[in-house]
């Protein structure tokens, strides 16, 4: 049984996103504030966090961003600030997906269990692949990216897209492909969405994110990626 642990500080809001995950089969956990949240990771195995970013003790942001620092558990954000700025920033911060209130609870377990089947499926031909010279490589056995020797803390879509990458060195991908191996066959959100996963793992793996060596983006015929190729 799955574990979801959701996070808003609005009782009727739990009890409605609780009740159906618990009618879909899922166990649900609740936290009313960010640091109750926090608490919990370190005392309970969660598959998935549903994250409302205006908590009482403290920025649902940063609740994402320290958990991003010691979990790479996907997490989906659920709040009332519905600018596509905030979208970016949240996404940017590491989260998984980004929905905004009012919602249909349908949608929010519908959200969860493409995020789950995503975050499932994602393995390499080899237990370890390594790009120039070993400065990146790739631990499909313990889903671990490290760069120069240090591991690098990627989200489990940042994951995947650099893996589906990995599996395919020179090949070039436009953002559709990339959202079908990412996202799924049936996510219906913006595809740009991947944009800024890209943007993100650049931050994480490129010495100069907007001269990337290791993704590279082509124009001309759509956009399409690339990885560097591997030792």
């Amino acid at each position: 049984m799955r574990t979801i642990l959701v996070v808003d500080d609005e009782v009727k809001i739990r009890d409605v996103v609780v009740s159906y995950l618990k009618r879909e089969g899922f166990r649900a956990l609740e936290a009313a504030a960010g640091r109750e949240a926090l608490h919990m990771l370190q005392r309970q195995s969660v598959d998935l966090i549903i994250l409302d970013l205006m908590l009482p003790d403290m920025d649902g942001e940063l609740v994402c961003q320290r958990i991003r620092t010691i979990n790479s558990v996907p997490i989906l954000m659920l709040t009332a600030k519905a600018s596509e700025n905030n979208r970016i920033k949240g996404l940017s911060m590491g989260a998984d997906d980004y929905l905004t209130k009012p919602f249909d609870p349908r949608e929010v377990v519908a959200r969860v269990r493409a995020i789950l089947r995503r975050t499932d499926d994602g393995h390499l031909l080899a237990d370890r692949l390594s790009f120039n010279q070993g400065h990146l490589e790739i631990d499909s056995l313990k889903h671990s990216v490290f760069c120069h020797g240090e591991m690098v803390s990627l989200t489990p879509n940042e994951y995947k897209l650099l893996l589906a990458l990995a599996k395919y060195p020179q090949r070039q991908f436009t953002r559709e492909e990339l959202a079908d191996k990412v996202m799924g066959y049936d996510f219906d959100g913006d595809i740009r969405t991947i944009d800024q996963h890209v943007k993100n793992i650049r931050h994480k793996i490129e010495q100069d994110p907007k001269n990337p060596r290791y993704i590279v983006t082509v124009y001309g015929s759509g956009t399409g990626l690339q990885a560097v190729s591997n030792d």
